[in-house]
């Protein structure tokens, strides 16, 4: 089986783009939160930074204020929609 065909869940070692994915992250955010500390379920390939799956799960079990600041926020063209439609509504 290649690598391509196994689902961000099945894999053991994300890379941050595949993370950012599989939580549904902000991609800003989630760069500037790796570059404050060390953490643990941070693996190092070579240059490349990888996130151990699991262990990034349960960090965010342990901080769900984590994975709220890190999560990929409504954009700012469906806020501008929700807020046409609530005016035209009224």
């Amino acid at each position: 089986m290649k690598a391509q065909n196994i689902s961000l869940g099945e894999k053991d070692y994300l890379s941050p783009t595949e993370a950012i994915q599989y939580w549904n992250l902000s991609n800003r955010k989630f760069y500037a939160f790796l570059k404050k500390s060390q953490y643990d379920f941070i693996a190092f390939y070579r240059t490349r930074k990888l996130i151990i799956r699991t262990e990034f799960d349960k960090y965010l079990k342990k901080n769900p204020k984590v994975k709220e600041e890190l999560a990929n926020g409504e954009s700012n063209q469906a806020k501008k929609r929700r807020k046409a439609q609530s005016a035209a509504q009224r």
